[in-house]
C-alpha cells in the first residue's frame, strides 16, 4: 500500500455527539425543524449521506482493528478533528466535510463514512507516529538512557506507583498541557486524578516479561516492542465506564471515554503540546514534537 501524505486541519475541535431533530423541512411548514440539523451551509446532496451516517453512528458492524465492532461513534471525534468540522456526526456539513477528505484521497466523495474511508483516517493518524514508521521498517526504536528520564511524583500518577518516569522533555511537554485543559474545564479542576498518568515509560525487559506471563502480546492490546520504552508515550485518566478500567479495551469504555470533555479537549489542543493519539487506545498518546504535531491538519485544509 502506498505511503499515505501527511495531512493537516486548522483546528477546530472533535464533533458533537450525533444531532438529530424530529420532523421534516418543508418550505410552507417553517415551524417544522429538520430532521437534521444544517450547521451551517451544506450541499442538499449531502442530506442522505447525512442520514447514513445518523443511522450508522452507533450500528454499523465492521473491523476497524481486527476485532468486531458496532458504531463508529469512538472514532468519530479525531474524524471531526481531520476534516475540520465542529457539526455532528449526523449532519449535511458533516458529511460534505468528510466528502472533502474523501476527495483528497481519491475515495468516491459521497459524505458517508465507511471502512473504506476509516482505512484512509487510520492510515494518516499512524504516520504521524514515529515509532509506528520505525516499526513499519523492521525496527524496534531504542529507549532513552536512565539520565535522560525523569520520574513523576505520586500526585501526577494515578495509581501512585514508584516507577512512573517519562523523558525530561516530554514530561515538561506533559505538565503544559495538563496546566492549560485544567485552566479551561472545571471538570478537571474538581478531579485532580483525571489526565494524571498511569503509564509513561516502561523497561524493554519488563514488557518482554509480562508479554511471556500474560501471553497478551496481540499487537492491538500490548506489544512485545512498545511505544512505551521510548519515555514519549503516555496513557493518561480520562475515567472509565463502570465495571471497566483505565485501559480496558472493551468498546463499551472506548466510547465512554471519547465522550468525556478531557478526550475532547485533547483532540482539540494536544497537537499544541506536542501529541498525537493512537485512535484505538483514547488514553494513548505520543509525543512528536510540537512543530510535527501542530503541523498535522494545516495542509488538508490547503488543499
Amino acid at each position: 500500500m502506498r505511503r499515505l501524505r501527511w495531512v493537516h486541519a486548522v483546528g477546530l475541535a472533535a464533533g458533537l455527539v450525533l444531532q438529530t431533530f424530529a420532523g421534516a423541512a418543508a418550505a410552507d411548514a417553517p415551524k417544522v425543524k429538520p430532521r437534521y440539523a444544517s450547521c451551517g451551509d451544506a450541499a442538499p446532496e449531502f442530506i442522505q449521506a447525512a442520514k447514513k451516517n445518523a443511522e450508522t453512528l452507533d450500528t454499523m458492524e465492521w473491523v476497524p482493528f481486527g476485532i468486531p465492532e458496532i458504531g463508529w461513534e469512538t472514532y468519530a471525534p479525531l474524524a471531526a478533528r481531520e476534516i475540520g468540522t465542529t457539526c455532528g456526526f449526523g449532519t449535511p456539513a458533516f458529511a460534505q466535510a468528510l466528502a472533502g477528505f474523501q476527495a483528497r484521497f481519491n475515495l468516491p466523495a459521497d459524505g458517508v463514512f465507511g471502512q473504506d474511508t476509516f482505512q484512509v483516517f487510520k492510515g494518516v493518524w499512524q504516520e504521524r507516529r514515529p515509532f509506528v514508521m520505525a516499526r513499519a521498517a523492521g525496527l524496534c526504536p531504542d529507549g532513552p538512557a536512565r539520565t535522560e528520564l525523569a520520574a513523576l511524583p505520586k500526585e501526577e500518577e494515578t495509581f501512585e506507583r514508584e516507577d512512573r518516569a517519562l523523558r525530561a522533555d516530554v514530561l515538561d511537554a506533559y505538565r503544559r498541557m495538563v496546566a492549560a485543559a485544567r485552566r479551561d474545564l472545571p471538570s478537571l479542576r474538581d478531579d485532580p486524578k483525571l489526565l494524571t498518568l498511569f503509564s509513561g515509560w516502561r523497561d524493554p525487559l519488563d514488557d518482554l516479561f509480562r508479554c511471556a506471563v500474560d501471553g497478551g502480546c496481540d499487537g492491538a492490546r500490548r506489544a512485545m516492542c512498545s511505544p512505551h520504552r521510548t519515555g514519549t508515550a503516555i496513557d493518561l485518566n480520562l475515567g472509565w465506564a463502570p465495571d471497566h478500567g483505565a485501559d480496558s479495551t472493551n468498546p463499551v469504555n472506548r466510547l465512554h471515554q471519547t465522550r468525556t470533555e478531557a478526550y475532547r479537549w485533547l483532540v482539540k489542543n494536544a497537537a499544541r503540546f506536542g501529541f498525537v493519539n493512537y485512535v484505538y487506545e483514547p488514553w494513548h498518546w505520543e509525543w512528536v514534537g510540537e512543530s510535527a504535531a501542530s503541523a498535522t491538519h494545516a495542509a488538508a485544509a490547503a488543499d
